[in-house]
Parts: C-alpha cells; structure tokens; sequence
C-alpha cells in the first residue's frame, strides 16, 4: 500500500482497516531498500497514526516497533507514554528507550507500567535507582525478582530506608545475592525488631525479655553474616557496624572466638590506624606484649586482653596444624583462662556493659547448640 493510497482512504476506514494500513506501513518502513524522499512521506504519516482516536491503531504500531533497533525514535517515545495496552511492547522490548525515557516513564507512569520496566531483560543502574526511589511496592517486587538487573549498592541501601517495614520486600531481599553486607546486616536487625514488637511475642516474653534476645539474636546474626562476606566489602560492613553502634566488646569477642580472624583483623584496622600489613603480622606471630599494644590502639578495654590473646593462640595452633578444635573448644581455653582472674579478684572490670566471664559462659552455650544442631543434622542427612 503507498502512502498516497493510505492518506486516501484514511478517513474514511474502519478501525481495522486502519490497524491493518497501520501494521502494513510500519513494516514498510522498517524495510532497508526504501528511498530517503520515500521514507520520510512514510515516516510523517506514521507520525499521524499518533494521533488516531482508537488505541487499536496505535497498538499495531507498537506491535511492529517493539523489536525493532531501526524504527523512529521519536514514534517509540510517544508510544511508551500511551495507555498502559499500548505502551506495554514498548516499555518492554524496545531498545531504543534510552534511561532517560525509561526514567520518565517511571516518574509519569501507572504502578503496571513501572513494573513492565523493572522486568526488562536489561535494567540499569539508573532505572533501578529511579525505581526504587518512587517506584511502588509492585514495581519494586518485580526489580527484585529481576535477578538481571543492575542494582547499585547505594540503591540496597535507599530501598531499606525506604521500605524496609515492609514484610514482602524484606522477603525478596534475604535470598537476594546482590545484596551488600552492610544492607543484609541492617536487613536483619529490621526483621529482628519486627518480631520483637509481635504482639504474641511481647505477650509470651515480656517487652524486656524480647528486647535482650531480638540484641543477642542480631549479634550472632552479624557474626554469621561474616563468614558469606567478601573481604572487598569488610571496611563496608564495619563502618557501618560503627555508625549504628553495634562494634562492641561483645560482638568482637564473638569475632574471634568464632574464628573469623580475617574480619578481626580489618576491625583493628580501622580502629587502630595500623596498616593491615602490620596487623597480620601481629596476629601471625606477633608477642603478647605486642599484640597487647595493638588491642590498646584499638581501644578495647584490657578486660579482653586476655581471653583475645588465648583465642588468637589458639586459632594459630589451629592454622599450623598443632591443635584441632572448634570454636566451642576455643571459648572453653578462653573462659579456663578469665575464670581463675575472676576468682583471684572477687570481680571483673566490666567491658561494653558486660561482665566477661558471664559472656564468654553465653557465647560458649550459644557454640554448644550449634554443633549439637550441626550433629544433628548430618545423621538426619546420612
């Protein structure tokens, strides 16, 4: 059909004739052997269809577009801000919407348009942000479950101040691997504080109770979030560990009666000044009077000089291959050692609000359950 024959019979067709003129052009155009006069007559008439009353039209040239890499820019953008059956091929196939129309899109369009954008093949880190900056609660469900696209660690963290109340959100994000370290910490203090304020679980324990177990749940959460966090991401983890307070005495006894020396160590880095160079080679093989110092540097009170230098020894004889133990056999060396000073002075100074020798008696229970469940669990296995 030539374009002369189309603007003919234009207005006086029936809508599905000029569906099917519709169609027809747009395939027309997109073929590569038109020439240029011929193309742009073509062009400026599908420019017209824009503006035809029925959405059906317009939803055949979105139908023919969608794929396409060589259709009209300016035809595809208009189309994406449509009614949400026309604009649907576009928001979703087309790779001409640049961010910036994607974006638009996002700020302008319905909650069903926004999650036609978050389930695109190729999400941006830019949409993402857009996204989870004032997308709602469907369209971000739909980022999430996205698991191709990008999604930038400072957007993680914007979607938890943002949403983190909510349940299905929280949901997505604990199985989501993108997640940075610092934002799965946060993630689970959130859930914590949720439960804790369940009125069958105030009603059960009392508000005090729950409040002492939801901090006790959260420390050993965070020493577990330890061991799935990629060493690039420790300084991350632990300033934001220091900004909400919880690098205390007791979670960085646990740290290392748990053997995870690597994190320790970025700790004492961060709080000493030392370079990390000098730290390892203290933990490795550095004197007790050394690696007193260093703690000291690192402002830890003197209370756990002593069951800090028993564990690191220990784990070092571990790592040389002299003593096999588990961290529940290390916590016991560590109380063996606090237990007679203890004795010897009729009380403890006290470290992070804490008295030592009753941490280290709960952190050593706390090891006992969990190699109980890990026994456990592997007869149910075998």
């Amino acid at each position: 059909m030539s374009v002369q024959h189309y603007l003919k019979m234009i207005h006086n067709a029936s809508v599905a004739q000029r569906c099917h003129a519709a169609a027809a052009l747009a395939h027309i155009y997109l073929r590569s052997d038109l020439e240029f006069d011929e193309k742009c007559s073509t062009e400026a008439v599908l420019t017209l269809l824009l503006d035809d009353p029925s959405p059906k039209v317009r939803l055949a040239l979105a139908e023919a577009f969608s794929t396409s890499a060589h259709a009209p820019a300016h035809i595809v953008a208009s189309l994406a801000r449509d009614q949400i059956e026309v604009a649907t091929y576009i928001l979703g196939r087309s790779v001409l919407l640049s961010d910036a129309d994607l974006i638009d899109c996002v700020a302008g369009g319905s909650c069903e348009a926004q999650r036609i954008i978050a389930a695109r093949a190729k999400v941006s880190y830019a949409v993402s942000a857009a996204l989870i900056e004032i997308g709602e609660i469907g369209a971000i469900e739909t980022l999430l479950a996205n698991t191709q696209a990008q999604i930038a660690d400072i957007s993680f963290r914007r979607l938890l101040e943002r949403l983190g109340d909510v349940a299905e959100i929280r949901t997505l994000l604990i199985d989501d691997n993108r997640l940075p370290a610092d934002c799965r910490h946060t993630l689970a203090v959130q859930i914590a504080e949720a439960l804790c304020q369940m009125d069958i679980v105030v009603a059960l324990m009392g508000e005090r109770r729950a409040k002492r177990i939801t901090r006790e749940a959260c420390i050993r959460a965070s020493v577990n979030l330890v061991s799935a966090t990629r060493v690039d991401e420790y300084p991350a983890l632990i300033g934001h560990l220091q900004l909400r307070g919880d690098l205390t005495t007791a979670f960085v006894i646990r740290i290392v009666a748990a053997g995870r020396i690597d994190f320790f160590a970025a700790i004492l880095v961060a709080l000493s000044g030392y370079s990390l160079l000098r730290v390892r080679s203290l933990l490795i093989d550095g004197r007790p009077a050394a690696l007193g110092a260093l703690l000291t540097a690192a402002g830890l009170p003197t209370s756990t000089h002593l069951p800090l230098k028993v564990a690191l020894d220990a784990w070092r004889n571990v790592a040389k291959g002299k003593l096999a133990a588990g961290s529940h056999e290390i916590i016991r060396r560590m109380i063996e050692h606090v237990e007679p000073v203890a004795q010897a002075a009729g009380t403890l100074p006290v470290a992070a609000n804490d008295d030592m020798l009753s941490l280290l008696k709960r952190i050593h229970l706390d090891a006992i359950r969990e190699n109980a469940r890990e026994q456990v669990l592997a007869i149910t296995a075998a």
